[in-house]
Order: structure tokens, then C-alpha cells, then sequence
């Protein structure tokens, strides 16, 4: 048998031992910054540089395709080139790579070689260059320095956005007014540093005393914004997949070919940078759920559910997995982090990096997850928390006849409470269960709280160890239809100081509220009627309400602590808002969910209504958050106790602005007047003319016609029935 060579496949070895012809650099990319190294530490360096270009931007690369230039001491120059096998992995090298802390020393910083050798046709012959004028950034927080501790607002309405000041008394201080700033709706960020507007090309941010624009994220089409707790991050989805055309901008803060058919991209607040994208996660049963990715409360963690199977950690900012796995999870279904409270953060500033802490400090807690689990087979519903980047399972809770689970954190990280629906053993009626971790305990003792009707809102206080509840047994409940109102509970529970566990306070019956909103400093709650188009009722509550009288003592009767201390109504509510300093409420008809008397409503924290402005086309407002207070614990106790004296001044301000007001409206009553008198007397001019031209008597003065009418005598005839007499007459 005779082989003809055209039947041998020499493919592989072409490949091979193929010379690859300068058809341009495209594909080679410099990575300055890089530790400088003598000969004989150049191969680990280059094992350490190989590892993180594999996991961060996903390719192998051979080391012989890394060259390093030494100088004339046998050390590195702090610089490389490394040969990747096409352009688009050299877009994504430098995309990812750019910025990358490689120790706490060097921080890559990555280009094109292309990009570079272009700088070479650059005259050599130096122009020093013309000096300009040092102009110095804006203060992103200078509305912190208000001399009145105003707080500020955003409001939506048409196609105009306004910034103002918030006044007690006054309608608002337009800051800024701008129409087409956003195309759909606009967000502040977590501590208000910036706000966040949409548009057709992407997502903008806007901040300082002139609102200048910040960054700009390309993302067309973005419809969602979710920023980290500390700001550092932004995540942004579209309904649009990613597409990158041919021509498309390389950088940083571009999008690559690795992004094309996402939806879902994750941005670097400050620098602009894309960290990475992902495609859109659903839940066949749940649909979209939004945020996509939930952030842990140092920012240092974002993670997802894959619904079913596991939970995916990923590590900021270089967006990889963490420990390069999922925690794979059986059945999960959600997870929430916990919150960092004011003691972590205060633990988290007193040990630093852990390289010198302060004297005393304890080590912070590390980052902990909650999530659960259905019953599948024979094996029951599980609650757990695990650590994070231990991946310990510190508690877990073993819970059965599960209908759904809520995971709820206190604000301050202190519980952990898991509302539990229950079905009874025939599956024909509900109810509820609150399984109630203490974090802050040795090994996490859970308590359960047993509530024997279906709940619809639950809440922590912000800043205390209460909790409200909205139950109902209504029949109704559940149906959509119009018209129908349902009947609800309103339960308080607290934390028995005597008992040491949490026990129902106070139940209130035959009410129609839905929603509970705590003021962020706690103590006073706000219930609503939202969504309804026959009740739209407020309620205001003070959980603490002899809190004053006791002095700190503990309470004769707890029940009587919880008093209604206002109360109100806003016709065709859809939202409502506390400001930061929980002394305000904001209540509002959106124009987005009707049309019925748009506007907004301002109500003080005891619920009486301090303005109300009914506005054609209104849609949005929202007050601007505040950053955690600088001053220390023992500074805020201080102010506490002098609160009533501080609180003087700011009582007067207010009182000078109400007389302020009342003296604007004199002068234009008063300057009103004027107006009507002189043009009385203008007329009265033009007719005495008129009259003596006809020849008639000049009319009489005030005081002689006061005098005529004095004379005048008035004759007045009255009838008066005397006597009326009935008659019968038979026919």
C-alpha cells in the first residue's frame, strides 16, 4: 500500500513550527509597574505574573512569550512585554489588568504596545508647556456644611429635574433645575455623594455645589443602577444585550467582545473602569429579581444565587471568583449579607489593616452570609449563616412545613430574623413563624416567635430592638381585584429587658395599612395604605412615648409606651420617605402610577402636614442621603444631653423664616392694596371728569354720604298671622 503525502495532515505540525509574519502588535501589551527583580528571581516573577493573567483574564500564556529588559546592574527596568495569542485577548488584558494590585507596592499599569509605539513619531526636542491656571475640584459634599442643617431634595416632574433645599416652612430653595436631565428617573447614591441620571447612551453622575458631571458609564439602554454600601462600585443592567461594533473605543472603560450578549455590568465608581459583566440570572418561578448581585457591607464581596445550586462570591475589585469556586448549595433558593452596624465599623477603624491596631481593639468580624434552603425529600428546610472568605457554617436552623422564607437583618447587624411561611399538615390554611438568630451572642441562640396569621410587612427599627408586623386574616387576602380593602394587624414586638427575649408589645386591629416605614434614627414609625384606590391612610407611632418621663427607667406597663401621635391622609399615595435626620416625611402621587392629583406632601415626625403642592405631571422626589456621622460615641451623647439648649437656636431659625414668610405675604397684601387705591382714585378722577363735561353735580364725599344714609329713614312692612281656623265640609 503507497501513501500519496496529500492524504498525510500536517496541520499540527505546521501550526507548530508556523512563522508568525508582523502583521502588527496589536496582540502585545506592556505592563509597567512591575517589581524590579535581578536574574535569578526573573522565573518566579514570571510564574506569579502567568497565574494572575490565567485568572484574570482567562488565557495561558508560555512564559516564553514574557520578555523583561535588565539595565546595566542586572536589574529589571520595572517594566514587560508579554505576547498574547490575538488582540481582542490584549483588549481584555489591559481592561482587567490595568490598575491590578499585585502587592501593596505595585499596581499594574497596562497598554497596548501599539498605543505606545504611536508616541514615538513625538518630537524630541522639548516645549515646555504652557501653564494653566489652577482651578481646585468641587467639594462632593459640600451641602454637609449648610449653616442651617438643611437637607436637600430631588424632584422629578415633566421633563425637569430640580435639586432644593428642603425648608420647614417655605416651599423649596431651587438649587439647580435642568430639563432632559434623565431620561427616566434619577438616584442618589448611598451616602448622597452623587446622583445618578439615565440615559439613552448610559448612566451619568453628577456631584459638588454645581452638580458637574462626574463619570459617564456606557451602557446603553441601562434602566437599573445599584451602587455598593461605601459607593466604590455601581452595577448597571439594560434590557438590551451588550453589542460592540467593529470600530468600538478600547479602554478601560469600554466594553470588549467578551462582553457581547450580556446585560449586566459591574463599574469602579471613581475611575469609571468596567470590572466585568455577566449575563442576566432569572428564576423560572421568581422572574427577574433585582439586585442582581448583592454587596457585602465593606464593599470587599459581591456575590449571586444561581437559583437551585449555588452561590457565587466574587472578590472586589478584580471580580473573580472567590477561592476561585462557588459555594455549591443544594436547593438554595436567597441569600442576604449582613449589615455592617456602627460597632463593626468602629471595630473595623480601631484594628486598621491588623498590622497595628489600636490598643484594646477587638478583631472585626468577618462578612457573613444568611441563606436557606426548601425541604427536598426527606431532608427539612434549613436556615444557616455562613462566613465569608471562611465558607464556615456558624449556625444553622433545621425548620419544617415551609410555604417560603424571608431573610430579614437588623440594620445594625445585631438579628437576624428568617420570617417562616407555614402551611399546616392539609395545606388549607397559613401561618407565620419568626426564627430570630442573635449575632451577637455566643453560638447564635435562635428564639422563635409564633404569629398564628399570614404576615405581609415586616421591619426592623433602624436603631433599636423593635420590630412592626403587618398581619391579616382577611379572606380576602391575596385577591387583586378593585375595590377590595383589606383588614390588617398591626403588631409591635420588642426585646423584654426582663425576660431577655422578644415578646408582641402592642396589637392593633381593624386596620387597612400594608407598609411600615421606620425612621432612621428609630423610636417613631410611620404605617400606610399604599396601592389602594379607596384607603390611603397615615398613621404615625411613638414606640417610646414616656421615654422622657421615665429618665431611663423601666416601663410600669411596655403596652403603653406605643402611642399614636399623628395621623393623616394623602389621596392617591404611591411612595413615602423619611429624610436622614428622621424629621421629616415625604409622601407622594406619582404620576407614574396615575394620574390623580400628582404632587407631594411634607409632614413633620408627629405627622402634622407642613406643606402639600399639587403638581401637574409629577413623578419622583427624593431626599438626599446623608454620610455616618464623623463625631465620636461620647460627642454624640453630649449633644443628646444638650439637645434642648441646641436645640434653641435652630427653633428661633425656624421662627425667623415663619415671620419672614408672614412679612413677604404683608408686603405684597400691603403693596396689593396700594394698588386697589390708587386705582380707585384714578377712576374716581375719570368719572368726576365725565360728570361735570354732562354737567351734573359733583358727587358726594364719603363723610356727606355717610351723613345722608344717617338720615334716611328705612320703612319696613311685616305680616303677622293672627288666628287660622280650619273648616271641614262634607259634600
Amino acid at each position: 500500500m503507497s501513501l500519496d503525502d496529500e492524504d498525510i495532515d500536517f496541520s499540527d505540525i505546521e501550526q507548530k513550527y508556523a512563522v508568525r509574519f508582523d502583521e502588527g502588535l496589536d496582540h502585545v501589551v506592556v505592563i509597567d509597574n512591575v517589581p524590579v527583580v535581578d536574574d535569578a528571581k526573573k522565573g518566579k516573577l514570571f510564574d506569579i505574573i502567568q497565574k494572575r493573567i490565567k485568572s484574570q483574564v482567562g488565557v495561558d500564556v508560555d512564559k516564553e512569550l514574557f520578555h523583561m529588559p535588565f539595565g546595566s546592574d542586572g536589574n529589571s527596568k520595572g517594566y514587560m512585554f508579554v505576547e498574547l495569542a490575538s488582540a481582542d485577548d490584549a483588549a481584555l488584558a489591559v481592561k482587567t489588568l490595568d490598575g491590578f494590585p499585585l502587592d501593596k507596592r505595585h499596581r499594574f499599569a497596562v497598554n497596548r504596545f501599539s498605543d505606545i509605539e504611536a508616541l514615538a513619531d513625538i518630537d524630541e526636542n522639548f516645549t515646555e508647556p504652557q501653564q494653566e491656571e489652577y482651578v481646585p475640584n468641587e467639594h462632593l459634599r459640600s451641602w454637609l456644611l449648610d449653616p442651617q442643617g438643611r437637607d436637600q431634595v430631588v424632584m422629578c416632574r415633566g421633563n425637569e429635574v430640580a435639586v432644593a433645599w428642603h425648608n420647614r416652612s417655605s416651599p423649596p430653595q431651587v438649587i439647580d433645575s435642568r430639563p432632559g436631565w434623565t431620561e427616566s428617573y434619577v438616584q442618589w447614591s448611598p451616602f448622597g455623594t452623587f446622583l445618578a441620571t439615565l440615559h439613552g447612551p448610559g448612566v451619568a453622575l453628577w456631584g459638588g455645589p454645581s452638580y458637574k458631571k462626574f463619570m459617564r458609564f456606557s451602557h446603553r439602554g441601562a434602566r437599573l443602577v445599584d451602587f455598593s454600601p461605601s459607593e466604590k462600585y455601581m452595577i448597571t443592567w439594560s434590557h438590551e444585550p451588550i453589542a460592540v461594533p467593529e470600530n468600538a473605543p478600547v479602554g478601560p472603560q469600554h466594553f470588549t467582545a467578551e462582553d457581547e450578549g450580556n446585560r449586566v455590568a459591574v463599574w469602579e465608581v471613581r475611575t469609571g473602569h468596567l470590572l466585568r459583566t455577566f449575563p442576566m440570572a432569572q428564576d423560572e418561578k421568581k422572574g427577574f429579581q433585582w439586585p442582581m448581585l448583592k454587596w457585602s457591607g465593606d464593599d470587599q464581596y459581591c456575590a449571586q444565587v444561581i437559583p437551585g445550586k449555588q452561590i457565587r462570591v466574587y472578590e472586589a475589585p478584580s471580580m473573580g471568583l472567590q477561592d476561585k469556586k462557588s459555594i455549591n448549595i443544594e436547593g438554595v433558593v436567597d441569600f442576604e449579607w449582613c449589615p455592617l452596624g456602627d460597632k463593626d465599623r468602629e471595630a473595623i477603624d480601631a484594628w486598621g489593616d491588623g498590622s497595628n491596631p489600636a490598643k484594646g481593639a477587638k478583631k472585626p468580624r468577618d462578612n457573613m452570609i444568611a441563606f436557606w434552603v426548601p425541604e427536598v425529600a426527606n431532608q427539612p428546610a434549613r436556615a444557616s449563616v455562613m462566613t465569608i472568605p471562611n465558607r464556615e457554617i456558624v449556625r444553622s436552623k433545621n425548620l419544617f412545613n415551609v410555604s417560603d422564607c424571608k431573610l430579614h437583618w437588623h440594620p445594625q447587624g445585631n438579628y437576624l430574623c428568617v420570617k417562616v411561611d407555614r402551611h399546616t399538615k392539609t395545606k388549607k390554611s397559613m401561618f407565620c413563624n419568626f426564627e430570630i438568630f442573635r449575632m451577637r451572642e455566643k453560638d447564635f441562640p435562635v428564639e422563635v416567635v409564633e404569629l398564628k396569621d399570614p404576615v405581609t410587612a415586616f421591619a426592623w427599627e433602624p436603631q433599636g430592638s423593635h420590630f412592626a408586623v403587618i398581619s391579616s386574616n382577611d379572606p380576602n387576602l391575596g385577591m387583586t381585584a378593585p375595590g377590595i380593602t383589606i383588614k390588617t394587624q398591626l403588631n409591635f414586638f420588642h426585646l423584654d429587658p426582663k425576660k431577655g427575649d422578644f415578646r408582641l408589645l402592642k396589637m392593633l386591629d381593624n386596620k387597612t395599612c400594608n407598609t411600615v416605614f421606620w425612621s432612621p434614627k428609630g423610636r417613631h414609625v410611620v404605617v400606610a395604605t399604599l396601592g389602594s384606590s379607596q384607603k390611603f391612610d397615615l398613621e404615625w407611632y411613638d414606640v417610646e412615648f414616656n421615654a422622657e418621663i421615665r429618665q431611663g427607667a423601666a416601663p410600669v406597663d411596655p403596652a403603653d409606651e406605643v402611642k399614636l401621635i399623628g395621623s393623616g391622609e394623602h389621596y392617591g399615595i404611591t411612595d413615602l420617605e423619611w429624610d436622614p435626620s428622621g424629621r421629616y416625611v415625604a409622601t407622594s402621587a406619582s404620576a407614574w402610577r396615575h394620574s390623580l392629583e400628582n404632587g407631594y406632601a411634607v409632614w413633620d415626625f408627629r405627622g402634622q402636614e407642613l406643606q402639600k403642592h399639587v403638581q401637574d405631571r409629577f413623578k419622583q422626589i427624593l431626599w438626599r442621603p446623608r454620610p455616618r456621622s464623623l463625631l465620636s460615641k461620647e460627642d454624640q451623647k453630649r449633644v443628646r444631653r444638650n439637645i434642648r439648649e441646641l436645640g434653641k437656636q435652630f427653633e428661633e431659625e425656624d421662627l425667623a423664616e415663619e415671620s419672614n414668610l408672614a412679612l413677604q405675604n404683608k408686603e405684597l397684601y400691603l403693596r396689593a392694596i396700594d394698588e386697589w387705591k390708587a386705582w380707585r382714585a384714578s377712576t374716581k378722577e375719570r368719572l368726576e371728569s365725565k360728570r361735570k363735561d354732562m354737567g351734573l353735580p359733583p358727587l358726594p364725599s364719603v363723610s356727606e354720604q355717610l351723613e345722608q344714609e344717617a338720615d334716611q329713614t328705612i320703612e319696613e312692612e311685616v305680616e303677622e298671622l293672627l288666628e287660622e281656623t280650619e273648616e271641614v265640609v262634607v259634600g
